[in-house]
C-alpha cells in the first residue's frame, strides 16, 4: 500500500514512518511537514536517513493531490479536521493520531479544546482505535481516531475493573508520569534542559484535554493529573478507584489476566510496572493491587508514549482494520537497558 504521513516532521509522525519501514505491506511514499517543507526527511530526522534516503518533506496540502492508499495524520488538535474531511471525501482511508476525531460530541470537543469542530459529521463515523477494547468495530474501518497516550494507559489499566463492575464509577483518580516527547517537538520553557533535568512537575491541572476522552472510554467520572518527568520516552500511570465490595489482590490480577489473555501487546505483571519496561515496543504492562484497609483498588500501567501511545497504536488499529495480524510490523520487545 502507498502511504502518506502528514506531520512526519514531528515525533509521532516520524515514529509512524519508522514503524512503516518494518511493515511488509506498507510503503511510505509521501511525508509532510509545513515548517520543514523542502528539507530531506533524513536531514530532519537522521535516524530515518538510511531507510528513507530519497524522501523529502512537503507541505501538508500535497497529500490531497497524491495517489495514496492510506494516510496517517499526526498534527496538533484543530489542524487535521480540514485535511481529513477532504481525504475522506476522496475515499482515502485515514488514521488520525491527533485529538480531532476521538470525541463523539462536538459540544464536548468545543468545551475542552476551546474551538468549534469544523467536521462534526465525521465524529460518529470515526472508530476509536484502542484495539484491545474496540477490535470488532475496527474491522473494515476507513476513518480511525487513534487514542491519546494517557487515555490508552489509563483505559488498559482501569477498564477491566470498571467493565466488571467491581469499582465505583465516581471519584476515580488517575495520576500519570510522561516523558518529554509527549509534549511534541516544539520547544517551550518547561522543556529546556536546564528546567527539565532533575525535575518533575504537574501540568494541565483539572482541565487536561485528555480527561473527557478517558471519561468517555471508561464511562466514569475521574480526576486526572499528569506530570512531566526528565526522560525522553515512557509513561507510567497509577490509578485509584474505590471497590464496590471486598476483592483480593490475587483476584484483581486474575481479572486482568483473564481479560488480556488473547491480547498480544498487553503484559500482566504481579510487580508494579516500571516506566522503562515497554520503551521501544508496542507493549502495555498492567498490574493491580488492593488495599483492604481502605477499600481502594490501585491499577497501574506503563507504555512507550510514542509507540503504544501514538504511532504503534495507529498501525495496530490499521492492521485490524485491514484484516492483517495485529502484530504485523510492530515491536513486541522493548529496549533494555
Amino acid at each position: 500500500m502507498r502511504v502518506g504521513v502528514v506531520g512526519a516532521s514531528g515525533y509521532a509522525g516520524a515514529e509512524v514512518v519508522r514503524l512503516c519501514g518494518a511493515h511488509p505491506d506498507l510503503e511510505v511514499v509521501l511525508v509532510t511537514g509545513d515548517s520543514s517543507a523542502g528539507v530531506a526527511l533524513g536531514a530532519h530526522v537522521p535516524a530515518l536517513a538510511a531507510r528513507y534516503p530519497d524522501l523529502v518533506l512537503g507541505a501538508h496540502e500535497s497529500v490531497l493531490s497524491a495517489e495514496l492508499d492510506l494516510v496517517f495524520v499526526a498534527l496538533p488538535h484543530g489542524k487535521s479536521q480540514g485535511l481529513v474531511a477532504r481525504l475522506v471525501e476522496r475515499g482515502v482511508p485515514v488514521v488520525d493520531l491527533g485529538a480531532d476525531f476521538r470525541l463523539k460530541d462536538p459540544a464536548v470537543y468545543e468545551a475542552w479544546y476551546d474551538e468549534a469542530h469544523t467536521a462534526p459529521t465525521l465524529l460518529e463515523r470515526a472508530v476509536y482505535g484502542l484495539v484491545e477494547r474496540h477490535r470488532p468495530a475496527l474491522v473494515g474501518a476507513t476513518l480511525i481516531a487513534a487514542p491519546g497516550c494517557y487515555p490508552t494507559a489509563a483505559a488498559l489499566a482501569l477498564g477491566p475493573f470498571l467493565d466488571a463492575g467491581v469499582v465505583e464509577r465516581e471519584g476515580v483518580v488517575v495520576d500519570a508520569l510522561s516523558g518529554a516527547s509527549g509534549a511534541g517537538r516544539a520547544t517551550s520553557d518547561r522543556l529546556h534542559f536546564s528546567r527539565l533535568a532533575a525535575n518533575a512537575e504537574a501540568y494541565g491541572l483539572v482541565r487536561h484535554r485528555h480527561t473527557p476522552e478517558m471519561e468517555a472510554e471508561l464511562g466514569a467520572s475521574l480526576l486526572f493529573t499528569p506530570h512531566l518527568v526528565p526522560v525522553a520516552r515512557g509513561m507510567l500511570v497509577t490509578a485509584y478507584a474505590r471497590l464496590v465490595e471486598p476483592l483480593s489482590t490475587a483476584a484483581a490480577l486474575g481479572l486482568l489476566e483473564a481479560r488480556y489473555a488473547h491480547d498480544p501487546f498487553v503484559v500482566v505483571t504481579e510487580a508494579p510496572p516500571a516506566l522503562k519496561d515497554p520503551v521501544g515496543s508496542n507493549l502495555c504492562f498492567v498490574s493491580a493491587a488492593v488495599d483492604a484497609r481502605t477499600g481502594w483498588l490501585v491499577a497501574m500501567s506503563s507504555i512507550d508514549n510514542l509507540i503504544k501511545g501514538a504511532a504503534g497504536q495507529a498501525l495496530q488499529a490499521w492492521n485490524v482494520a485491514s484484516g492483517w495480524p495485529e502484530t504485523r510490523g510492530l515491536p513486541l520487545t522493548g529496549v533494555t537497558p
